[in-house]
Order: structure tokens, then sequence, then C-alpha cells
């Protein structure tokens, strides 16, 4: 689907494929993509996952990232389990930094990629506080102040706290600026990349074209996830 800046009431089938997401990633592959990264957006929103879908796309045989609400270690073996080569488990659904520890145990950390969303620089709900937009835990008030004195707030800290859990990679994915053009936040992107060194980065939302690519690789960033710049023909196979 074409996304506008993370308003997903307004995202429009990709015409190319009339919104066909298999045929789509059909058409790709016989262009050379080796590698695909799927938002089942509907699980997202917390109504029931497309497996249908997931699984005619895993059948293509390309890796597959998938990003479906996952919140719990057993989802997280299911989804391996049909065939997936990474869940994504993102901030803006996550229920506890905990509930990411014992995901990457489950599966593996190699296995798991962290999506740290954000919203206009913001993050996404804070993986265990009352606030935000995730499905968050409710703290007990006698609880609230150490729990939450605990809860990593900022992006570098929710970036560590993730590399911690042992998670494989990292995902920036700035909704705000998806299927915009205009550009990511690099400041942000080496922000992240200081505070977790060692793993993985990926980097989503606003990519324009090569000189993004290049600048994200001068910072540190191991790759990015490119979707309307395909689309439109700003980027082609490299």
């Amino acid at each position: 689907m074409y996304a506008r800046g993370g308003d997903r009431q307004r995202y429009q089938p990709v015409s190319l494929v009339d919104g066909d997401a298999v045929a789509l990633a059909d058409f790709y592959r016989a262009r050379g993509v080796v590698e695909i990264y799927v938002a089942d957006l509907d699980a997202i929103a917390g109504q029931p996952s497309r497996d249908d879908i997931v699984d005619a796309l895993i059948g293509l045989g390309l890796p597959l990232w998938l990003d479906a609400g996952i919140t719990t270690w057993q989802r997280a073996q299911e989804v391996i389990n049909r065939g997936a080569a990474r869940v994504v488990v993102g901030l803006e659904t996550l229920s506890s930094f905990e509930a990411l520890d014992v995901i990457c145990i489950s599966v593996g950390g190699q296995r798991v990629a962290f999506s740290l969303d954000l919203r206009g620089g913001e993050p996404l709900g804070t993986g265990g506080t009352e606030g935000g937009t995730g499905r968050l835990k409710a703290v007990p008030a006698s609880d609230r102040a150490e729990r939450q004195a605990a809860v990593p707030t900022s992006v570098g800290e929710i970036a560590a706290r993730a590399a911690r859990s042992g998670v494989g990679a990292i995902i920036v994915l700035d909704l705000a600026r998806v299927g915009s053009g205009g550009g990511l936040d690099f400041d942000v992107i080496a922000a992240i990349r200081a505070a977790a060194p060692d793993v993985m980065l990926l980097a989503a939302g606003g990519v324009r074209g090569d000189q993004d690519l290049a600048r994200l690789t001068a910072i540190g960033c191991d790759g990015a996830l490119v979707a309307t710049a395909l689309h439109q023909g700003r980027l082609s196979r490299m």
C-alpha cells in the first residue's frame, strides 16, 4: 500500500498490482529484490492477522521480516515456525521490555528485529509505562514511580535497552515521514547508532534516493526499508 505519514486510514493500494501484496512482492522479486519486510496492519491494530497473505508471501521464497503486532513469545515462535526469517517487535505495540527479553530468548535474538517506532521523532509507547500509544501494561500506583524510573524514554535509551534484550536488528521507523519523500532524521538515527553500536541498524520512513542511502551509510546504518521510492522509480535495486 502507498503510505501517507503513518495515517493508516489514508493508505492507498499500489495501483501497479491493484493492491495485491503477493503480486507486488513477486513483481519486485522478478526484478532482483532478495528480501522483503511486511507490515500486517490489521494485526498491528489489534485485528485478526492476515496469515493467509503472509503464508503466500513466505511461499515466494524470499526471506521475510514480519511486523504483525507481535507481543508474546508464543506468537513470535509461531511466526518463525511458519517460515518468516525474522519477527519484528514494534515499540508501538510492545507491552514491556521484559516481554522483548523473553521473545529473544525463545526464538533467538538474531531472529528478532526491534522496530523503534517514532512519530515526528517522539517514541510511540515506552514499553511498560502508562502513557504512550502502545498496548502498555498498567502499573499499580504503589509501584509506578519505581517502574517509571527504570523505563527508558529517550530514543538512545530505548535502543540501548533493546540491544540488551539481545535483538539482532533495530529498525528506526518514523511514521510521520513514511511515504513523504521528505528525508530522514539523520540526527536521531546517528544517536541510535551511538547508543547501540553493535546491532544491525536499519532506517525507515522518508528515503528519497541514492543520496539518502549514502548518508545513512556514512553514519553507520546497515540498510534501509524502502517502498515509495521504489514504486515511484526514485530507487532501483543496486
